[in-house]
């Protein structure tokens, strides 16, 4: 499996001003940390080898390889967040994630320490675990921060795509081709979780 993610240039900008304002920015890091997510999520059990790149400071791309696919979906950091289905000998399958604010600890564990620190800089309720509306988050974030951040946050996107072991036939929340899925995710979407996010990928 291959996995592409990338940082819209609005949330770059949003993460490497948190950075300065938290006194962590380091020049020439990258906001998305190749080497950094690689040894998180190689802790991961079932997961065999990893290895993320930085394509450039915003994006990250590089191969996963999972081994025990029922030890890395019965593993704390992605239990209830991933289902997967191998539907017979001919590799025909299908793939589900779900996010909702009571599975925010599981997916901030997935990512870098990071990334989970700037998340709770921002409040976000994927952190916080607390209930808001996008309406009130935001105007959470305009009285801390200002508007323009809040208004970054609520522009910017997290684009995604990841390749699967057959030709798919149908994706939910996404688009396809061949044997790749890509996905562009608001960002607010995501911090808040006021609705439950759903994917789903069908291949043979």
């Amino acid at each position: 499996m291959g996995i592409n993610a990338e940082l819209k240039p609005g949330m770059s900008a949003l993460i490497g001003r948190l950075a300065a304002l938290s006194g962590t920015a380091k020049p020439g890091a990258p906001l998305l940390d190749g080497p950094s997510l690689t040894a998180s999520m190689s802790k991961t059990p079932g997961v065999a080898s990893v290895s993320f790149t930085n394509k450039t400071p915003s994006s990250i791309e590089g191969p996963i390889k999972i081994s025990r696919i029922n030890d890395f979906l019965s593993s704390g950091k992605v239990n209830n967040l991933i289902s997967f289905e191998q539907k017979n000998s001919a590799g025909e399958g299908s793939c589900a994630v779900n996010f909702n604010l009571a599975s925010g600890p599981q997916i901030l564990g997935l990512l870098s320490p990071e990334i989970a620190m700037y998340l709770n800089a921002l409040m976000a309720p994927i952190a916080t675990g607390e209930k808001a509306t996008k309406d009130e988050y935001l105007g959470l974030v305009a009285s801390v921060y200002g508007k323009p951040i809040a208004d970054e946050i609520s522009s910017s996107s997290i684009r995604a795509s990841v390749n699967f072991p057959g030709a798919i036939q149908r994706v939910k929340g996404g688009a396809y081709s061949g044997r790749r899925a890509d996905f562009d995710i608001p960002l607010l979407d995501i911090l808040v979780l006021e609705t439950p996010l759903s994917y789903e990928v069908v291949w043979k």
